[in-house]
Parts: C-alpha cells; sequence; structure tokens
C-alpha cells in the first residue's frame, strides 16, 4: 500500500509540474527582456488590485532567440499563457498554424480602431488574433544646445536639414549620428521613416501591395537619392559604427542631430546630458504634406492551449483599458498606446512625437505588410541596400533596381 501512495502521489505531483499554467496562474511570453521590471513592478500589481487572485510572471526571451525558442515551445505545448506579439507575418504564421486564439468580439478589443489591428488580422481583415498594445514612430532628434550656437531651427523640408547639417559641419560638430554596421537602423530608422513623406505614406505602400506602383518610380528611387548624399555628415568610420555607438555618440553631445525610433527616448533620457527635442522626417518641399513611420509594434495574444483561459481573457480586458494604456505609455517611453483612450504623456519628447499625429498622416513601415513573404527576403534586402546607399557603395538607382527585381521574383501583383 505504502508503494501505491508513494505512486499516486509522484503522479499527482508530474501532473502538476506539466500543467504549470494552474488556474489561478498566468505566464508571459515576451522578447522585451528590458521591460521586466516594468511589468513585476508596476503592471502585474495595477492588475493584481484588481485581480488578486490571479498570480501572474512576466518572462521574457533574449529578442535575437524569442521566435524560435517560442515556436520550441508552442510545439511543445509548453508555451505561456499569454504571448507577446510581433507585428504582421510572424503572429500570422502562429495563428494559422493554431497557436493564437481568435480575438473576435472579446472584451477590450472594441477599444482599438481598425488601423491599430492591421498589424495582427488575417489578410482579408476578418480575422483578429493579437490584442494591440504599443506603436513606435520614428524621426530626429536634436540637441537644442547645438542648434542654439548655430542659430537653426529644427527643419520642415529636405533644403533646410542639409542647411542645418552643412551648419554643424562647419562648426565643427558631427552633423548627424548614424552608423551602418548593423544596416537594421538604414531601413527601419531611416528608409521607411524619411521614405514616407516622398512616397505619400500608405498610399505609396498600397501601391506596391496592389501592383500599381515600383520601386523603381521616382518617388522610391528619390529616397535613395536623398539618402546617398548623407555620407559626408556622417561622424568618421560611420560604415563600423554600430547602434550602441551611435546612442553613444549623440548622448555624449558631439552630434547635433540622430536619426531615432521613439524607444531611443528612454536611453537619451539616462545618458544625455544636455537638452533635447525631436522633429519628423523633413518634406520634399515647402507645403507637402507631412508623414510619418507610426509602426504598430507589440500586442498579446491567448495561448489556445492555456491551462488558464478564463484568467487569461480577464488579463487581456484589462490589457485594452484605460489604466494599462496610461501606464504603459507613460513607463515605457516612446511606446505609445494604439488605443482610442486619450492619454496625457508627461515625458516632454515623447509628447512631441505623439503629437506630430495631429498634423502628420500616418503610415506603417513600408515592407512590413505582404512583402517581405517571398525569397529573396525584402527585409534583409532593404538593410543591405540601404546601407550600401549610405555607404556610397551603390547607386540609387541600382538600390531600385534589385529591390524592384527581388520584389517581382516572387510576388504576382509585381509582375503584370
Amino acid at each position: 500500500m505504502q508503494g501505491n501512495r508513494f505512486i499516486r502521489t509522484a503522479l499527482c505531483a508530474a501532473l502538476l509540474a506539466a500543467g504549470a499554467a494552474q488556474a489561478g496562474n498566468l505566464t508571459i511570453e515576451s522578447w522585451r527582456t528590458d521591460d521586466k521590471a516594468l511589468w513585476e513592478d508596476v503592471l502585474i500589481p495595477a492588475f493584481n488590485k484588481k485581480y488578486p487572485d490571479v498570480k501572474v510572471k512576466f518572462v521574457p526571451t533574449a529578442p535575437t532567440e524569442y521566435d524560435s525558442s517560442l515556436q520550441t515551445r508552442l510545439t511543445g505545448g509548453t508555451a505561456g499563457d499569454l504571448i507577446t506579439c510581433r507585428p504582421f507575418d510572424k503572429s500570422l504564421d502562429l495563428f494559422k498554424k493554431g497557436y493564437l486564439e481568435s480575438l473576435n468580439g472579446k472584451p477590450g478589443m472594441q477599444n482599438f480602431p481598425d488601423s491599430a489591428k492591421v498589424a495582427w488580422e488575417t489578410d482579408d481583415g476578418k480575422t483578429s488574433f493579437c490584442m494591440p498594445m504599443g506603436a513606435v514612430m520614428h524621426g530626429f532628434l536634436y540637441n537644442k544646445k547645438i542648434f542654439q550656437e548655430l542659430g537653426v531651427q529644427p527643419p520642415k523640408t529636405i533644403d533646410e536639414f542639409h542647411k542645418v547639417l552643412e551648419a554643424a559641419k562647419k562648426a565643427g560638430k558631427v552633423p548627424m549620428a548614424l552608423g551602418t554596421a548593423d544596416q537594421w537602423e538604414a531601413n527601419q530608422i531611416v528608409f521607411t521613416s524619411v521614405g514616407a513623406p516622398y512616397w505619400k505614406g500608405e498610399e505609396g505602400r498600397k501601391a506596391l501591395i496592389a501592383g500599381k506602383a515600383r520601386f523603381t518610380d521616382p518617388q522610391f528611387v528619390a529616397v535613395w537619392d536623398e539618402m546617398s548624399k548623407w555620407g559626408p555628415y556622417l561622424a568618421k568610420g560611420y560604415s563600423a559604427q554600430t547602434y550602441a555607438d551611435t546612442q553613444n555618440l549623440f548622448a555624449s553631445g558631439k552630434a547635433a542631430v540622430v536619426a531615432v525610433g521613439s524607444w531611443d527616448i528612454s536611453y537619451y533620457n539616462q545618458n544625455a546630458k544636455f537638452e533635447y527635442g525631436a522633429f519628423p522626417p523633413p518634406v520634399p518641399k515647402a507645403g507637402d504634406k507631412c508623414y510619418i513611420s507610426d509602426h504598430p509594434d507589440i500586442g498579446m495574444g491567448v495561448n489556445p492551449k492555456s491551462k488558464n483561459k478564463d484568467d487569461a481573457y480577464k488579463f487581456l480586458t484589462w490589457l485594452g483599458s484605460q489604466e494599462f494604456a496610461d501606464l504603459y505609455t507613460n513607463k515605457v517611453t516612446g511606446f505609445y498606446s494604439l488605443s482610442n483612450h486619450l492619454i496625457s504623456v508627461k515625458d516632454p519628447v515623447a509628447k512631441q512625437m505623439l503629437d506630430w499625429r495631429k498634423s502628420c498622416a500616418s503610415t506603417i513601415r513600408l515592407n512590413a505588410q505582404i512583402m517581405n513573404r517571398g525569397e529573396p527576403n525584402m527585409e534583409n534586402e532593404l538593410w543591405n541596400v540601404n546601407s550600401q546607399v549610405l555607404n556610397g557603395k551603390m547607386t540609387p538607382k541600382d538600390a531600385a533596381t534589385r529591390i524592384q527585381t527581388g520584389f517581382a521574383k516572387w510576388y504576382k501583383p509585381q509582375q503584370k
């Protein structure tokens, strides 16, 4: 009898261990290792004020390993209850494989406009599978002290932008902090941001998807043409300069301007000992409409194999609330709630960037939707091509031809 009791006890313990996500326990999967303290000290305690009996654990994985290790855990049935979602194809792929629940009609989803849901819905727009959490914006930060010394204002047009860079160069400053060693910034922070006013944001992006525009059209070539002029304004040896080097350079006070994503604000708040402001991508000519890359970056979905779906949906409902939107926007500086809730942004530079939505049209990163699905992979190609243009190793025309040829290889609407 003793032996049987021991076996039963061991079996119960094994079953409990296997159902690590027991009722009352939730685990959040995420790549945002930087946010661990925020979740543990601010967000989860705020949720627990409403639901004290639900124990939530935030278990992040390094960003570079997140996609593959999450896939392994989902396949093996050991993934957490709540899945932090990357935008567009990565999460769409998880949904198609049955690893994310449909969120249609779920409480909280009504607080988000259609434009916020686009990054986490099926191509036909009929099914949502992640609740939108935050967006990032792209533009430029500038050193107020240097601008004052030079007697210049934040530029509104490309001509004014060049005059500012020229003035900084003549004064012996580094006009712009930007490097190409890591490549991704050349696309995600520069090309898809600076280019938006040229291809008119959503109009140009949707025309490429519909096969009604080509990368070899003037509105796209003009962006590479502009980027090809930047070399003389970057720091010596910029082709070996990493993203971290760029952050250090601007934070040191030696550079007049830096191309950024809004997430950079928290780094500069900690490391820059001077006042800085922000300006949106300059428009090609005076009077042109302003466009910004206002990109949905992070969402959250429910694992269909969660042992505790009721609590997972309680958490998701809270994620759609005014309280969460306010906490997230103000505690994760540079990430903006995608909800309809009115948020008062406390950080002055983050507020300055958010206010661009009032005067500029928002678009998402050019190639984020559909265009990365084939081979050659457009995201990788754009990293490479944009870096080469900035390095003076590829002409704007050749850049356009390479991206267009790669796109037309696999995408039918571009083969007409």
